[in-house]
């Protein structure tokens, strides 16, 4: 995660599109495990920042994630993507 951690810096600059592709990427890697551990909580929150963003096969990807999480999984999935765009 810190790899990406370093590119958030920078988002205020990138265009809408830009950010909305590197969100969903961060999702595929959760959803995949892809570098990392899955993690369908993780793999919801940067799929809905991503939606929020503007891509639409993220918010479809997510619906999706959703269909197979727990409630509590999906609570906490929601709190943390609002957490990360208060402070971004």
């Amino acid at each position: 995660m810190a790899r990406f951690e370093m590119l958030e810096a920078g988002f205020g600059s990138m265009g809408a599109n830009a950010q909305a592709d590197i969100l969903f990427e961060l999702g595929m890697m959760y959803a995949t495990g892809r570098d990392c551990e899955p993690d369908p909580v993780a793999a919801h929150k940067w799929f809905n920042i991503a939606a929020i963003k503007g891509s639409s096969r993220a918010a479809e990807l997510r619906a999706e994630m959703a269909a197979v999480m727990s409630k509590q999984d999906i609570a906490k999935a929601l709190r943390d993507a609002r957490e990360w765009m208060t402070m971004h």
